[in-house]
């Protein structure tokens, strides 16, 4: 597969700090890849040179553990995760199994077609498969390279989205994203916010603070479910009486398959949901890393090659 495009994220750290288990170097990093195919091997069917496709966090599947044998490829005991199984997409080539080829539609170029093979399928999967219907309230927990695109997916679903994060100033952008209400968790009570509108029927997560998650919990409607999307190691301090009272649950998602990543952006090309990027060539690779580790990137940080 010829790069033509590989976003940063977080997750990328794990390869250049050594921080996930099991990981071979050298290894080159990243893991929302758009590009063309430019050979294909023998047994690949249903794939041409020339064709123009993506990869993200599911590179590839072992195909008999218990997880594959019931068709859960995302959950697969051996997932392969490019940047991490293999090398990723910080390069001019990189080989990609074929059942973890996603087809990009007409519509998206490379650029905005990479952070929606990993921040953007993970969003619009979870919100999908999310207890909340259309008019139902759905919270989005942070605006930042996931965030700001899960309040796209939410309010083109047809959900009435709440935007929260930190400080009065983002919630210009939060509307203009398409959220139609904005909470400054630095001003008040979330959780009480959040039940002056009727409650959340969900509230994804997209932030990596744990503490910043406990105060939204208080404000999920009955039968309401924290969804979390962004990862972190810190534990979350819950209160479970009201939890009970009121059956609010928390979970997680993880991502999805390459035929989700081709729903995500199919729905994107549909709907205008577009991922805000900055751009840098390959060769200054590892000052995007930094800038996007830092939290400087305004959301998402892309190789263009």
């Amino acid at each position: 597969m010829r790069v033509e495009a590989c976003g940063i994220c977080h997750s990328d750290a794990f390869v250049v700090h050594a921080g996930f288990p099991g990981i071979t170097y050298p290894r080159v990093p990243g893991h929302e890849i758009a590009g063309t195919v430019d050979a294909i091997g023998d047994e690949v069917v249903g794939f041409s040179k020339g064709d123009r496709v993506g990869v993200g966090w599911h590179g590839g599947n072992c195909g008999h553990c218990d997880r594959c044998r019931r068709g859960d490829f995302i959950t697969c005991r051996n997932l392969q995760v490019p940047g991490m199984a293999y090398d990723g997409g910080y390069a001019d080539y990189t080989i990609v199994p074929e059942v973890a080829l996603a087809r990009i539609p007409d519509g998206l170029t490379a650029v905005e077609a990479a952070p929606l093979m990993c921040a953007g399928v993970t969003t619009f999967n979870a919100l999908r498969h999310g207890p909340a219907g259309p008019g139902d309230v759905v919270a989005i927990l942070g605006i930042g390279g996931l965030g700001h695109l899960g309040v796209q997916y939410a309010a083109k679903m047809g959900f009435d989205t709440v935007a929260i994060a930190r400080g009065a100033d983002k919630e210009e952008l939060a509307l203009k994203l398409g959220a139609r209400h904005y909470i400054d968790s630095q001003s008040g009570d979330v959780g009480a916010a959040l039940q002056k509108l009727g409650g959340a029927k969900v509230v994804l997560s997209t932030v990596t603070a744990a503490n910043a998650i406990e105060p939204a919990v208080n404000g999920l409607a009955i039968d309401g479910k924290v969804i979390v999307v962004g990862a972190s190691m810190d534990p979350i301090a819950l209160a479970t009486l009201p939890m009970i009272g009121a059956r609010t649950s928390i979970g997680a998602w993880p991502s999805g398959t390459c035929v989700d990543s081709e729903d995500a952006m199919k729905f994107a090309v549909l709907t205008g949901v577009r991922a805000m990027s900055e751009t840098m060539p390959l060769e200054r690779a590892t000052e995007a890393f930094d800038r996007m580790m830092s939290g400087k990137a305004r959301f998402r940080m892309v190789l263009a090659l």
